[in-house]
């Protein structure tokens, strides 16, 4: 039975890779995650937008349950690698280290780098934005994860991801929290910050805030997002960017910028073992 089993897999690896009508994925697919996967459909899902589709049937026809899957076993692996990783940091550490990491900028920049826009706009007829990049490395992760298993994904996440992409030391003193900053420095400088929402609207079927800070009666930056608080967050950024206060994750300041007036509208390797 075993040997059938594999012998199966390995068959439909080998026409997936040499004769399935989307063998172009195929080959794409194992020149980013080390193999070619069997469920060749699953994964070519994880990179259909919701936008693309206009019809009642868009609910199963995107990769958004895909990365819903994959947002919590990716939350799961990084707090597992984290609670491994630092055994003498505390509950709260460990929260806003995983925070930095599963964060939908931080995500948006893997999946930049990890090259997933070029997969996206081959399914895609929309205007690809940067929050789709890192709705599809969550899709990608729970793609992974229907395929091979926790471990294999979670041996993935750690080594293709994490290790490639993340300074996880740089991280541990890297502040991400904006807003606090901001605070911090005009309680100093005894200026006074005001954040105001300035439209509420729909975008993909979702509620989205357009979210703006000022300085002084001075609006230096404004910023789009599902969740008020990261507008807030991201808004902040933009004003200590164009006051020259920012600090990069390298530790070195931000060139100053100009303030914002408006926001954005926007494995033949380790891993093919025993697959």
């Amino acid at each position: 039975m075993v040997i059938n089993n594999l012998t199966v897999r390995f068959v439909r690896r080998f026409y997936n890779y040499y004769f399935h009508p989307d063998k172009d994925l195929a080959r794409r697919l194992r020149a980013l995650l080390g193999f070619t996967p069997i469920h060749l459909s699953l994964f070519k899902l994880a990179f259909f937008h919701k936008s693309t589709f206009t019809s009642r049937d868009y609910a199963i026809a995107n990769n958004e349950r895909l990365e819903f899957l994959g947002d919590a076993v990716l939350s799961t692996i990084v707090a597992e690698y984290l609670f491994k990783k630092y055994p003498n940091s505390d509950e709260g550490f460990l929260t806003k280290m995983r925070s930095k990491i599963v964060k939908r900028n931080s995500l948006d920049d893997i999946a930049d780098k990890m090259g997933l826009d070029l997969f996206l706009s081959n399914y895609n007829q929309t205007r690809l934005s940067k929050s789709m990049l890192g709705n599809a490395l969550e899709a990608l992760v729970g793609s992974l994860y229907i395929e091979v298993g926790y471990e294999k994904t979670k041996k993935y996440v750690i080594q293709r991801i994490l290790r490639r992409y993340l300074d996880i030391h740089e991280l541990e003193s890297f502040d991400d929290n904006y807003k606090s900053q901001l605070l911090e420095w005009c309680q100093k400088n005894g200026r006074q910050i005001d954040y105001k929402v300035l439209a509420k609207y729909k975008s993909e079927k979702r509620d989205k805030f357009k979210v703006a800070v000022y300085v002084d009666g001075r609006k230096l930056g404004t910023a789009d997002d599902f969740n008020k608080k990261s507008a807030e967050q991201l808004a902040s950024e933009r004003a200590m960017a164009a006051l020259g206060i920012l600090i990069g994750a390298n530790g070195s300041p931000v060139p100053p910028m100009q303030p914002q007036t408006s926001g954005p509208d926007e494995f033949e390797d380790e891993l093919n073992e025993d697959l």
